[in-house]
Order: structure tokens, then C-alpha cells, then sequence
């Protein structure tokens, strides 16, 4: 039996016997958790079963019983939903933990209903000017400034971490996106300032192995982000850019690509959703940014070429007047 993804193990070891989980060395979290020993073979066997899924939906899910197996008895179903009840937390993470409990018995042939869907609150969506995103990058460091420069082409935190040379087609431009969450494989064009950016990054970290990869971990990322979004914050003391998180830079690249597509099924393959429905939700927040006028910058084209190089830095076409192009671009 293999377990892949969970704290302590190497991916691809076979899962250590119930003797030997104490030992420091190989799983320091589960003796700190100071959980009930007899259930955690039910566990690994639960996360064994459970391949199919994204490493990090697998961790997740491992955390998860944990915790629930250090509140409750992980063979008592009515002992682990009442834990869960009490739990103070949203109901958004206590309808996680019973999905959790749910494939946990589903692996130990326990019988348990899951109970009805909790009702939870719903999430606002921040779509982030374009001018505050990049004010955050430009106090980023060389490394970062790369990285998530990258990530306004929609790319998921787990996607960028996994980049490696050979996703990267430095004279098409184009790169290609790894899947995570079980979303679809797709190709992006990159613009030439990104793929120098990026060829000089190579470069200079002397890359020559195809699967290397060329950032850090995910969770390394995201902690980069929210230090440097601190120091813009500290820098400008603008408190709008507090609420940029990294995710927010692919709900950016999303709608903008709508509104200027109009194209939802492109959008859908930018993004690696599998399922439209996934998608449709940014035709609704392009309706609502473009209502917003002060979130545009104008500009005037006398000339075909003049058009061309406002179209190429994502200015969209809006109408002519006496013979002038006028475009318009979210700031």
C-alpha cells in the first residue's frame, strides 16, 4: 500500500506500521496531535483509497481526520458528528470535515448518513485593478516578480509551483499550464516581456533539467504574497491592496479575458475548468466591473499601427468618432 501526499512520508514509501508512527523522526505531527493509535491504520487506509484526488485535497483531508479522531472517536459516528456540531468554525469547513468523516467510513465499511448540508455563507469575489496588483509586484523581489507576473495568466498557485522547463516555449512564447485540482491541461500565449523575463530567470538559476522545477512550493508562494502585499500596504498606504489575495490575480485574468473575448468557452479553457458551470460565474462579474467607469483608463488611436500597440497592451475597442479609434483597458 502506497500513500502519496501526507505529512511525513516520502512520496511513494509504503506506509510505516501502527508500531512505528511515534517515531519522531517520521511523523512528529501525529504524535503532537496525541491521537488514539487504533485509528490511525483507518486513516492511511482511507488516503490510500483516495489516490485519485490532488495531493492537496489528499492533505487536507488527512488534517482533517486527525482532528476529528483527537475531538472523537474516528468508529462512533454519532460521537464525531456531535464534535463537529459543538466545533466554533464556520459551516463551510464543518461540511468539509463531515466529507472528510464521510470517505473515512465509506474506506472502513462504517455505517454513517451524512447529514444535510450545513448553509454557508457566501463568498464575495475581489476582482483587483490591474494598477493594484502590479504596485504589489513591483515590491516583490526579482524571483517573485516573475512568479507572479506568471500567475495574471490565471495559473493557481499549485500550477506555478509546478512549472518546469519543459512546460516553458520560450520562442513561441507560449507556456503550458500543468493540471491541478483535477483541472484540464491547457496552453497560454505569454507576451514577450514575460518570456524575457523568463529566459533571463533561467538563465541566471542555470535550470538545465526539463522536470526541475522553476519556483518554490505552493505554500511558499502564497506566504511570499502576503509579505509583499504587507510591504506595498506599508509602502503606499493604500488599504485596498490588503485585500488582494494571490487567487484574486486569476479572478483578474478571468474576467478581464471575458470582457475582452466575450468568448465564455475560451475563458473556460484559459482557465482549466472542466465543467462551464465553473466559468459562467465571471460573465456576471464582467457585467459588473464594466459598469464601473472609474475603473478604466482611455485612449486614442489616429492610426492602424497606433491601434495595433494599444490592442497588443489589452486596451479593448469601443467606438469612432471623427475618425479616431477609441479604445478603453481596466486599470
Amino acid at each position: 500500500m502506497h500513500v502519496v501526499g501526507l505529512p511525513g512520508f516520502e512520496p511513494g514509501s509504503k506506509a510505516p506500521e501502527a508500531s512505528s508512527l511515534d517515531q519522531t523522526s517520521r511523523q512528529p505531527l501525529c504524535r503532537s496531535l496525541e491521537y488514539r493509535n487504533d485509528n490511525l491504520a483507518m486513516i492511511i487506509k482511507t488516503l490510500a483509497k483516495l489516490q485519485h484526488l490532488a495531493k492537496s485535497n489528499q492533505r487536507a483531508i488527512w488534517y482533517r481526520l486527525l482532528r476529528l479522531n483527537k475531538l472523537a472517536n474516528l468508529q462512533t459516528p454519532s460521537e464525531v458528528q456531535k464534535a463537529i456540531y459543538k466545533m466554533e468554525c464556520r459551516n463551510n469547513y464543518k461540511n468539509k470535515l463531515f466529507l472528510a468523516y464521510q470517505y473515512f467510513c465509506e474506506s472502513n465499511s462504517i455505517e454513517f448518513v451524512r447529514p444535510r448540508r450545513l448553509p454557508t455563507e457566501v463568498c464575495v469575489i475581489n476582482i483587483p485593478t490591474e494598477q493594484r496588483i502590479d504596485t504589489i509586484i513591483a515590491c516583490c523581489g526579482w524571483v517573485y516578480s516573475i512568479a507572479f507576473t506568471l500567475s495574471k495568466y490565471g495559473l493557481r498557485p499549485h500550477e506555478l509551483s509546478k512549472l518546469t522547463l519543459r512546460n516553458v516555449d520560450l520562442d513561441q512564447c507560449k507556456l503550458t499550464v500543468p493540471t491541478s485540482k483535477l483541472g484540464a491541461q491547457r496552453t497560454l500565449q505569454m507576451s514577450s516581456r514575460i518570456t524575457e523575463m523568463l529566459r533571463d530567470y533561467i538563465n541566471k538559476k542555470h535550470v538545465d533539467g526539463l522536470d526541475k522545477r522553476l519556483f518554490a512550493r505552493a505554500d511558499k508562494i502564497k506566504s511570499s504574497w502576503r509579505f509583499y502585499r504587507q510591504k506595498a500596504y506599508a509602502k503606499f498606504k493604500d488599504p485596498e491592496l490588503l485585500k488582494i489575495r494571490l487567487y484574486d490575480l486569476r479572478h483578474w485574468f478571468a474576467t478581464t479575458t471575458y470582457i475582452k473575448t466575450r468568448d465564455i468557452f475560451y475563458v473556460k479553457y484559459a482557465l482549466g475548468h472542466r465543467r462551464i458551470e465553473n466559468t459562467m460565474i465571471y460573465i456576471h462579474l464582467a457585467n459588473a466591473v464594466a459598469t464601473n467607469s472609474e475603473d478604466y483608463s482611455c485612449n486614442v488611436a489616429k492610426t492602424v499601427e497606433e491601434a495595433r500597440t494599444l490592442i497588443e497592451q489589452g486596451f479593448e475597442y469601443v467606438t469612432e468618432i471623427d475618425g479616431f479609434r477609441l479604445f478603453k483597458k481596466r486599470k
